[in-house]
């Protein structure tokens, strides 16, 4: 009975990029918001779900897999509204 699918996600893990996957074979609409966007390559990061190996995990990556799935990614979280209702439109 879901329209449409809103991921928060943050830098570090692989849960994103797993998320990704299943995206890729849903007919619904995805929306996407990734924080730590902006956070230095390479550095660590406050807490152990930061932890970015063997470049799975990053803002890069994370965006990438949801771009490829068909996932429309936004920049804040100020623009879930728009998004949605712009993907429920196509």
């Amino acid at each position: 009975a879901t329209d449409p699918f809103v991921v928060v996600g943050e830098i570090g893990g692989t849960m994103e990029e797993e998320a990704a996957d299943y995206a890729r074979a849903m007919k619904k609409p995805v929306v996407a918001f990734i924080a730590g966007g902006a956070s230095p390559a390479g550095k660590k990061m406050g807490h152990a779900g930061a932890i970015v190996t063997g470049g799975k995990g990053s803002y890069a990556s994370k965006r990438s897999a949801l771009e490829a799935a068909g996932a429309t990614v936004i920049d804040t979280p100020s623009e879930v509204g728009a998004a949605l209702t712009a993907a429920l439109r196509s």
